[in-house]
């Protein structure tokens, strides 16, 4: 139901975003403010209120950024409205961060008063600074029987450069310290500075589909004043469109006449899938447009690549309806047809991250009923051709003929890592093996390093992560950025079934790591092709040349059983006659790959090294 208010004071407005390391608590804390609010009835609290999907619940994580407006009357008497952004703490929705970020003048930095400063904690931080936003140290789980919460004061000292003794100390599971919080973010984060006059200048920082209604645009007004039924241009693509509706995020959406300067909220116009919009851009009026969009725009390309087949080739038709709905929802994921002999009709997806493969994959399961195989995943190439072109690629089956390629090039990352002292020679030797090379050696403090590592993309996809967190015990922390393309020596390295590729198993590899990777692949294989009637060899392959060879060994019929006597002639001439005919055999026989087989090599590494 439509209601008459008058336009918000921006002096009484307040935006503000928590950011933090995975798992410090900014799901739970923003929980709390939303009791204090009581913006819901009691009854339907839950926790991690912003967190829409159920993986989101079961991992404990944010996928989607999400917003919410709040009251709070103030000690000074006046009634605030604070604009909370919460967002992703995963580096895969960095730019998400960055653009929620953009939207706000403050920020609650949260640390751990158990885990201290991590990766994503200073990484987040100097994305805040970028930004020039207010920022309000916050000491979160004190409650728990390991808090150190001096010990955490001096970090944010030394490492993060503020001031340790403005930090406040909170517990979000319990709400202690949550109303000082409250006073704190009035006090300390700037009113939004923006004229109601000037030309309408809005960023749009996310959105998501309403299937009854489109696109609902997430955005955060600077300048001017967005209503309802005026004609909009977002600028990176120059369409307009007429406002439906405009309103706040109180939970559900609560529509209102007009979002003035430093307002967020929502916006409604008829647009029909959130591909249309890209976080990032401006929002202007068509009939008074502004001069120029704001700063920092940017489009969301992917860095990781793998192709999706349905495990049953008659649900290709349901797979492709169940992306087309998925891609409503998340703009960021990027499909294109593919092909495999092997396994028939499927699609090539581009994602940001390992971690939004396998939220696509488990959504894809979940949310749309799909069986699905997916290959092993991928990084995109930059191939230097002999007649000067330049070609990126991504598929091992569009890999060109070696003899035409100059030179070829991969991208690399800027990896940070962050370990208690007692595992640095672990980590070291693990980074190292994985063809990284160490840039900086910091001691935070006498119980933690910093380390800077230059690595390239492909080797974090195979089983990083999960070493890591083996190596360390679960206490070191991860995070990386894209610093651009490298030479590399690439090769694509096939595999074959009685002498036939399989293009579904082929990769793009490092040469120094080809032979390791094809001798696993083959013991895998070796292990899950089921024995036939004749010998099934497995080899994998650069170009002519075989590197790593298994063998099935062949079922055999006890053709003796029925010689229970007489010269040994006889026995000679029955084997010989089994060895003709499973030569025969071999000729005329074909191996049928189950699907068990592909997903016990495509499982991206999982069980590798083991």
């Amino acid at each position: 139901m439509r209601y008459s208010q008058p336009m918000i004071q921006p002096e009484l407005i307040r935006n503000f975003c928590i950011i933090a390391h995975i798992d410090h608590g900014k799901s739970t804390l923003a929980d709390r403010f939303i009791e204090k609010a009581h913006i819901i009835d009691s009854r339907k609290l839950q926790d991690q209120m912003l967190d829409t999907m159920d993986i989101e619940r079961e991992r404990g994580i944010t996928i989607k950024s999400q917003a919410v407006s709040l009251r709070h009357t103030a000690r000074d008497g006046k009634v605030y409205t604070l604009n909370l952004v919460d967002t992703p703490g995963h580096v895969d929705f960095s730019y998400e961060v960055s653009r929620a970020i953009a939207s706000c003048e403050g920020a609650i930095l949260v640390v751990d008063a158990t885990q201290g400063v991590e990766a994503q904690t200073l990484s987040n931080m100097y994305m805040a600074l970028d930004h020039n936003l207010e920022i309000i140290p916050v000491i979160n789980k004190i409650d728990m029987p390991a808090a150190d919460v001096e010990g955490v004061r001096r970090q944010i000292d030394k490492d993060l450069g503020l001031d340790g003794d403005t930090a406040l100390a909170v517990s979000a599971k319990l709400g202690i310290g949550i109303d000082e919080l409250l006073e704190a973010i009035v006090e300390r984060v700037p009113p939004p500075s923006g004229k109601a006059e000037a030309p309408l200048q809005a960023l749009i920082f996310d959105s998501h589909y309403d299937p009854y209604r489109g696109a609902v645009v997430h955005v955060r007004v600077v300048q001017g004043i967005l209503r309802k039924g005026m004609r909009i241009r977002l600028m990176s693509t120059g369409a307009v469109h007429e406002v439906e509706d405009v309103g706040h995020f109180k939970i559900s959406l609560e529509p209102c006449d007009e979002l003035g300067p430093g307002d967020v909220g929502y916006c409604i116009a008829g647009i029909k899938s959130v591909s249309e919009v890209r976080i990032g851009d401006t929002v202007t009026s068509e009939d008074n447009p502004c001069t120029e969009p704001l700063p920092g725009f940017k489009e969301v390309k992917p860095v990781v690549f793998s192709s999706i087949y349905p495990i049953d080739s008659a649900d290709y038709d349901e797979l492709r309806d169940s992306l087309e709905k998925l891609v409503l929802n998340d703009a960021s994921l990027t499909y294109e047809k593919d092909h495999s002999l092997a396994l028939g009709f499927g699609f090539r997806c581009g994602f940001l991250g390992l971690l939004h493969l396998e939220v696509v994959q488990e959504r894809l399961e979940r949310e749309f009923g799909q069986s699905i195989i997916m290959t092993a995943p991928s990084v995109r190439y930059k191939l230097l051709m002999k007649d000067g072109r330049t070609v990126y690629i991504d598929n091992p089956s569009e890999y060109p003929d070696p003899a035409r390629i100059e030179s070829a090039e991969e991208p690399y990352i800027k990896a940070q890592v962050i370990t208690p002292v007692d595992y640095v020679g672990n980590i070291i030797s693990l980074c190292v093996g994985k063809r990284g090379m160490q840039q900086s050696f910091i001691h935070l403090d006498e119980k933690r390093v910093e380390l800077i590592f230059e690595m390239p993309l492909a080797e974090v996809l195979f089983d990083f992560y999960d070493k890591l967190k083996s190596t360390s015990r679960g206490y070191a922390s991860f995070d990386y950025d894209l610093i651009g393309y490298r030479p590399t020596d690439l090769v694509k390295l096939d595999f074959l079934i009685n002498g036939d590729p399989v293009d579904a198993l082929s990769m793009l590899v490092f040469r120094q790591n080809a032979y390791e990777r094809a001798r696993t692949v083959c013991e895998r294989l070796q292990r899950n092709i089921p024995r036939q009637q004749f010998k099934v060899a497995i080899q994998g392959a650069i170009g002519g040349q075989i590197i790593a060879r298994e063998t099935v060994n062949p079922v055999r019929k006890d053709v003796l059983a029925k010689c229970y006597g007489g010269d040994i002639t006889r026995k000679r001439k029955l084997l010989e006659k089994q060895k003709e005919g499973k030569k025969k055999l071999k000729m005329i026989g074909n191996v049928e790959l189950g699907q068990e087989v592909f997903l016990s090599v495509l499982k991206a590494g999982e069980e590798e090294d083991r």
